[in-house]
């Protein structure tokens, strides 16, 4: 079974109503600037003002992308609750687990945080590491239940994962109806990989295709 979207970096919480001048050096791509005056707050332990200095060099915006600064400046707006950063944190120790497998765990950790703090997109992602045992054992009931409170929340990967399962899951009752339901509302909302799936879906059972 494929596994899709197990990072989505969230780019556009610059928090314009608290750092006005920044924000509008950021805008103008004068990411120089906007990264000198979050860094000033960001050292007074302004969480949102970490957030935005990670944000900056996580992607390079207008300097050398370095993950090892993202990380700090991520782990500490995290610690203070930042939701957003403690999903972004938890994205990339997810793609750092490819080399160094420890870092699972601690994406593992961040995704739980971030599900605590509200992140929608935190489910599917750390239902992905129980469904390949990444961080933690393998439990695909324990992925089957976080991609459907995911999909309750209109998390696309989610919605999409848990028709997967729903279709061909090992170890998962299946309900096609539910399968297919769930492929539709994947589709509807743009993820055109659910297409294919409703192809083989409705070539296996074509009865639950039929209006």
């Amino acid at each position: 079974m494929k596994k899709i979207f197990i990072c989505l970096l969230l780019l556009t919480a610059v928090f314009a109503n608290e750092f006005d001048d920044a924000v509008e050096d950021f805008n103008a791509k004068s990411y120089t600037k906007a990264l000198d005056k979050f860094y000033k707050l960001a050292k007074d332990n302004n969480p949102k003002a970490q957030y935005n200095v990670a944000l900056i060099y996580a992607n390079g915006f207008g300097v050398k992308k370095d993950i090892k600064k993202a990380i700090v400046w991520y782990e500490r707006s995290a610690k203070s609750g930042n939701a957003k950063a403690q999903y972004n944190l938890a994205c990339i120790y997810n793609k750092k687990g490819s080399i160094i497998s420890h870092d699972y765990k601690k994406a593992k950790h961040w995704y739980e945080k971030a599900i605590d703090s509200h992140i929608s997109e935190a489910y599917n992602n750390l239902g992905v590491l129980y469904l390949e045992g990444k961080g933690t054992r393998k439990d695909i009931s324990k992925a089957f239940e976080l991609f459907k409170k995911g999909a309750e929340l209109k998390d696309i990967p989610s919605t999409l994962n848990v028709a997967i399962l729903y279709a061909w899951g090992d170890g998962i009752k299946h309900d096609k109806l539910k399968a297919y339901d769930n492929f539709e509302k994947a589709l509807k909302a743009g993820e055109s990989e659910a297409s294919g799936y409703l192809d083989k879906l409705c070539k296996e059972s074509a009865w639950v295709c039929q209006e």
